[in-house]
């Protein structure tokens, strides 16, 4: 633990210090589930339909960058999508997240996170994201796994609205996950993240993802998500709900 707030932390404050912007991301189902040490990574495309203020399509390309041994684990994702809604083409949809877990028992971790990224269907310039707390292991047999996260979060965001509106809030960010491989070949992780604020708990979201990976070799497989978003105080002119139906393909490596 020493380690970890002496190093770890102080350099995850350092590269959170640019400026950021965000959707809720489920980084449960960006994890790499493997008893080896060392690194591990993917990376893939996707093709997807969503219905929000319009109905829009996009493509995208993602990357995921993973180091664990027996005590730490380090994981970095990137995205960029095109996006293409209401005769119009954005091209600047990305973000950036980094997050640390130190192992202390069986039952518990530690994390700590960071999140950079925009997203102009949502009509959000930046937000930034910083955060900690522990992560329980409810269950970790070989078919099904169950974590549970209750972390705080500092938040920025910067809204592209006239003129623009900039906000500050201190956020719980709990989640719930379950992880089911019913056979070699396939494997299900539902995810629902809870995030109100500390001051004001009637401003909170709520996302559940549902997703289905099925492997057609063992590095490469077949990927559907649903992700439904319900944001009680979203940017003006968004909706509070909205969905996105993907699918595509990843390879693991």
């Amino acid at each position: 633990m020493m380690y970890f707030f002496r190093i770890v932390f102080p350099v995850l404050l350092i590269i959170t210090g640019m400026p950021a912007g965000a959707q809720i991301v489920n980084v449960e189902s960006r994890r790499i589930q493997t008893d080896t040490t060392g690194w591990a990574g993917s990376f893939g495309g996707s093709i997807n339909l969503s219905k929000n203020v319009d109905k829009v399509f996009s493509a995208g390309a993602f990357a995921h960058l993973q180091y664990k041994n027996s005590k730490n684990l380090y994981l970095f994702l990137g995205d960029y999508s095109f996006l293409k809604g209401a005769q119009k083409k954005y091209t600047d949809n990305a973000f950036f997240h980094l997050r640390y877990n130190r192992k202390i028992s069986n039952l518990l971790r530690w994390e700590v996170f960071t999140q950079l990224q925009t997203n102009k269907i949502s009509k959000i310039d930046n937000r930034f994201l910083t955060g900690m707390g522990p992560r329980f292991k409810l269950s970790g047999s070989g078919m099904l796994q169950i974590y549970l996260g209750v972390l705080a979060m500092y938040e920025y965001e910067r809204a592209l609205t006239e003129p623009p509106v900039s906000r500050h809030s201190v956020r719980n960010s709990s989640y719930l996950s379950f992880t089911l491989k019913p056979t070699a070949t396939l494997e299900i992780i539902s995810t629902t993240f809870y995030q109100p604020r500390l001051d004001q708990w009637g401003d909170f979201r709520i996302l559940n993802q549902e997703s289905a990976n099925l492997f057609i070799t063992q590095k490469l497989s077949a990927t559907i998500n649903w992700n439904y978003l319900y944001d009680q105080f979203p940017v003006e002119g968004i909706p509070r709900s909205n969905y996105t139906f993907s699918t595509g393909f990843k390879y693991a490596f």
